[in-house]
């Protein structure tokens, strides 16, 4: 997946409102739209170095794009709505080993009621295969990346949806994206959402499988990495 625009270096001045982050150009301030509601520990640390996009809409209000933070040596990817682009070539380039079988790729497909699935993928002789994408910055310690950074009702929703679908015959996958370029292993934090941890461990229990892949990212942009080992073991009250 490439940037949508040549990337500008500058420094983070401060991260606000969830969606909005003041960003020193090199002399100008400028106000950028934050891809990224979540808590992002860790990744809002002023003075560090980020990088930023042009929106490409001229009549846009916010006129910059908050893409990439740094940490020392690594480059974090804080722009949720990345992870499914990343995930989605990735597909269709049968660069998912797991997966390449299957030829057809469909996003945002309804099912389960009201929700809506990352990707449909079909394929003649196999198993309608259900995925959800998840993307991951937060990093406890030094190569250890972790999910969620806070507690996520939406995302123990989507377990048990997949759950669901293995239950009527179907494939059901959770693809965990690490957006950062620093990390080899992965886990839940149980510490932070509980609920999400045993409800992973009734979906897998169920039979929903569980993909890690890192990100390789540039200053053209971000592409699938290799697979990260899952440590996560199951929470205990």
């Amino acid at each position: 997946m490439d940037f949508p625009a040549p990337i500008i270096k500058g420094r983070l001045v401060q991260r606000y409102k969830r969606f909005l982050a003041d960003i020193d150009l090199g002399g100008e301030v400028i106000t950028a739209h934050c891809a990224n509601p979540g808590a992002m520990t860790g990744l809002k640390e002023p003075g560090s170095a980020v990088w930023v996009t042009p929106a490409l809409n001229p009549k846009r209000k916010l006129k910059y794009d908050w893409q990439i933070i740094e940490s020392g040596e690594a480059r974090i990817s804080i722009n949720t709505g990345f992870a499914n682009h990343v995930v989605g070539e990735a597909l269709r380039s049968t660069a998912i080993a797991p997966l390449a079988a299957y030829k057809t790729i469909t996003a945002e497909q309804k099912y389960s009621g009201n929700s809506r699935i990352d990707f449909l993928l079909t394929q003649d002789g196999l198993p309608d295969c259900y995925v959800e994408v998840k993307s991951v910055t937060l990093s406890p310690r030094p190569g250890l990346a972790s999910f969620p950074d806070s507690p996520t009702a939406r995302g123990l929703k989507h377990l048990g949806d997949l759950s669901l679908m293995v239950s009527q015959g179907h494939r059901a996958v959770t693809v965990y994206l690490v957006n950062r370029d620093d990390c080899s292993e992965f886990t839940l934090t149980a510490d932070i959402d509980p609920k999400y941890a045993k409800g992973y461990e009734t979906a897998r229990a169920a039979g929903v499988e569980t993909l890690v892949y890192g990100s390789i990212i540039t200053s053209q942009g971000i592409q699938l990495g290799p697979p990260i080992k899952n440590i996560f073991r199951p929470y205990r009250t």
